[in-house]
């Protein structure tokens, strides 16, 4: 058994004596492993910092990658909800197919089980785990963003009994927001996506607020704050300014008008 504290206390240094392929496979196996300890732990740290500094690439990292859109159809959900996080550090450095996104996007418009974090199991977070690989995917220049806007307010009008507790509205927000810096979008593209959001509200009977609506409505005001500050990529950095910020901001408060109190 790997003793992955050692490795990371060593500023994850490869252990000598060591195959690269069988570390590999043992992160794998950790990052969809029920013990949070194990599964977001010094695995998770060293795993980054190997993808990060390119010691796992080329066929590594797509293998991986591979590995983590299967993940998606697990029946663990914190196999599920982990693939996200393992497919964002390696998109982040270059890698990517076009069968991960269709996983990606299968999964996140319909998985159930949204807790964010679990008394055993730890952290899940589908939603914010599912975010990050959003915004990844959504900047690169490479991608159509279009369909990345959809899929997040699909995953939004999705109904669900979880309300947003651990700030996934904030996370989504910041990811849909990310994607709408690009300076390739058009003012119609980067609202379209909000029309089947205002159809859904306008729609609203009177009476008790359903649990996906309230979660839509944190997400698009968190969104209104950031087309008017700007967002960053990093806590703390420089906010970049989107590309037709007061567009989403007109389109976004019309959107929430119906369930304003």
């Amino acid at each position: 058994m790997t003793d992955w504290r050692e490795i990371y206390e060593t500023d994850c240094a490869l252990p000598p004596g060591r195959r690269l392929d069988d570390l590999v496979a043992e992160l794998a196996a950790a990052l969809g492993d029920p013990d949070p300890e194990v599964r977001d732990g010094y695995p998770y740290a060293v795993l980054a910092a190997w993808i990060r500094r390119g010691v796992i690439d080329g066929e590594r990292c797509l293998a991986l990658g591979d590995l983590m859109a299967e993940r998606f159809t697990d029946p663990r959900i914190e196999a599920r909800t982990f693939a996200p996080l393992v497919l964002e550090m390696i998109v982040s450095q270059g890698s990517l197919r076009p069968e991960w996104l269709d996983a990606f996007a299968a999964w996140y418009r319909s998985e159930a089980d949204l807790r964010g974090c679990d008394d055993t199991l730890g952290w899940l977070h589908a939603v914010a785990h599912g975010a990050d690989l959003l915004a990844t995917c959504g900047v690169r220049p490479d991608i159509d963003p279009e369909p990345l806007l959809v899929l997040a307010a699909e995953r939004l009008l999705t109904p669900t009994d979880y309300l947003f507790a651990q700030r996934e509205d904030d996370r989504l927000a910041k990811a849909v927001a990310r994607i709408l810096t690009r300076t390739d979008l058009t003012a119609e593209r980067s609202t379209a996506w909000l029309s089947p959001i205002g159809a859904a509200f306008a729609a609203l009977e009177r009476g008790p607020m359903p649990v996906w609506v309230s979660n839509t409505a944190r997400t698009l005001r968190a969104l209104y704050l950031l087309a008017d500050l700007g967002v960053s990529a990093e806590r703390g950095g420089h906010p970049v300014p989107l590309a037709h910020g007061d567009a989403v901001k007109a389109r976004v408060a019309e959107v929430l008008r119906p369930v304003l109190p």
